[in-house]
């Protein structure tokens, strides 16, 4: 059975349609108006092996805040209702990535309560036409709305494009780690019997 979901959000801010399968093959049709978060989605999407479909309209004539922000909100909802009852998946996923001279840890468990610890700065207020302080509030979105506990850790820093990219990919590797079966695992992996 496939592990999907599709996801609409729609307020005053900003009109979102997002599919997504996690047992994909990285296959990604994404349009939110901001190129840079496009680039960053389809990096997501190639290296989780997940398959995502994404049209955002936002108010970007303001900024580009609330289509990033609400981006973040609907994929970790998608994430949270195509994992599923949890039954069987490893529960906790990391990687440590580099990107040319950049070296990026991300840490995953999803144990259903939500978590975010961030460490890490950019250089630069803008990487293209997305701001760079936004990134910090996409993954913060995703963790609260998937109940994720979500860290993401600069080990090494550099060029603001290949920071951003490093926690993308690191993201969507550990992700597919986290949300991976295991045959030893017969139920949902907690002493509790229970994540939520």
């Amino acid at each position: 059975m496939a592990r999907e979901a599709s996801v609409e959000r729609n307020t005053k801010e900003t009109e979102i349609k997002l599919k997504l399968t996690l047992d994909g093959t990285g296959y990604s049709d994404i349009e939110t108006g901001v190129g840079f978060f496009n680039h960053m989605l389809g990096g997501f999407t190639r290296h989780g092996l997940f398959d995502l479909c994404v049209r955002v309209h936002g108010d970007l004539e303001v900024d580009d805040h609330h289509t990033i922000e609400d981006t973040g909100i609907v994929l970790g909802t998608a994430i949270k209702e195509a994992i599923g009852d949890k039954k069987g998946i490893r529960r906790y996923g990391s990687c440590i990535l580099p990107m040319d001279e950049v070296l990026v840890l991300c840490a995953i468990d999803l144990s259903g309560r939500p978590y975010f610890s961030w460490d890490a700065e950019f250089t630069s207020e803008k990487i293209g036409d997305m701001s760079t302080e936004m990134v910090k509030e996409f993954f913060y979105a995703i963790s609260y709305s998937c109940g994720m506990n979500l860290h993401i850790k600069v080990l090494t820093g550099g060029n603001s494009h290949h920071v951003a990219e490093a926690m993308f990919k690191s993201f969507a590797k550990a992700l597919d780690q986290a949300v991976s079966y295991d045959p030893r695992i017969t139920d949902v992996l907690s002493t509790k019997g229970s994540l939520a």
